[in-house]
């Protein structure tokens, strides 16, 4: 029979598991999600490289999806680019999607 602090313990390395994974997905996600973003502001690579950057920064400092998509939306609408909270919510889970097939396929 197994031991309850056993269990316990298992199922905290779990949830620990699940959060790294979860901040994980996130982290990329906004980083494809910036270079998404950039790429309909015609930025240049340098550019675009660090606008990823400051849109994963943007979650964690922020709060969350609607920090990115608050900072998504003001800074494409102040490059001219034709958008709404919709179409960016759009590519958010589009881009989670794709974040997480790419982490599940490198382990």
């Amino acid at each position: 029979m197994t031991d309850p602090d056993d269990r316990q313990h298992g199922k905290d390395a779990q949830f620990a598991f699940d959060g790294e994974i979860a901040f994980r997905i996130a982290a990329r996600r906004n980083r494809l999600l910036g270079r998404w973003a950039a790429e309909r502001m015609q930025l240049t690579q340098e550019e675009t490289d660090a606008y990823a950057r400051e849109i994963i920064h943007a979650e964690f400092e922020e709060g969350g999806d609607e920090a990115v998509i608050r900072k998504l939306l003001g800074d494409l609408t102040g490059a001219g680019v034709e958008t709404d909270e919709a179409a960016l919510r759009t590519a958010l889970d589009e881009q989670n999607i794709v974040a997480r097939r790419q982490l599940m396929s490198e382990n």
